[in-house]
C-alpha cells in the first residue's frame, strides 16, 4: 500500500482543498467515512460519503488513502495512527 495523503484537520488550506465529491467544504470525517452537513441538507442526497476529492489534482482519495491530523494526533488511530510510533 501507498504512503496514505496526510491532511490537516485544523490547517485552513487543506480543509479548502479538500472537499466532499460535490465539491463541498463543510465535511466531517466520522466511524471511517465522512460526512457533508451541505449534501445532507439536499433533497435527495445523503450526507455519508467515501470519498474526498482533492481540487489541487482532481483526485478522489478513500477514507483508507488517508491520514488525518489533528494537534492531538491522529484522528482515528486504528485508521490514521498507522506508522506512527
Amino acid at each position: 500500500m501507498s504512503q496514505p495523503q496526510e491532511i490537516d484537520l485544523e490547517d485552513e488550506y487543506d480543509r479548502w482543498r479538500y472537499t466532499c465529491p460535490n465539491g463541498h467544504h463543510d465535511w466531517e470525517p466520522t466511524n471511517h467515512h465522512f460526512y457533508c452537513a451541505t449534501c445532507a441538507r439536499a433533497e435527495g442526497v445523503g450526507g455519508e460519503f467515501h470519498e474526498l476529492r482533492d481540487r489541487k489534482t482532481g483526485r478522489l482519495y478513500e477514507r483508507d488513502e488517508v491520514r488525518l491530523l489533528t494537534a492531538a494526533g491522529p484522528f482515528d488511530r486504528d485508521l490514521d495512527g498507522r506508522g506512527s510510533a
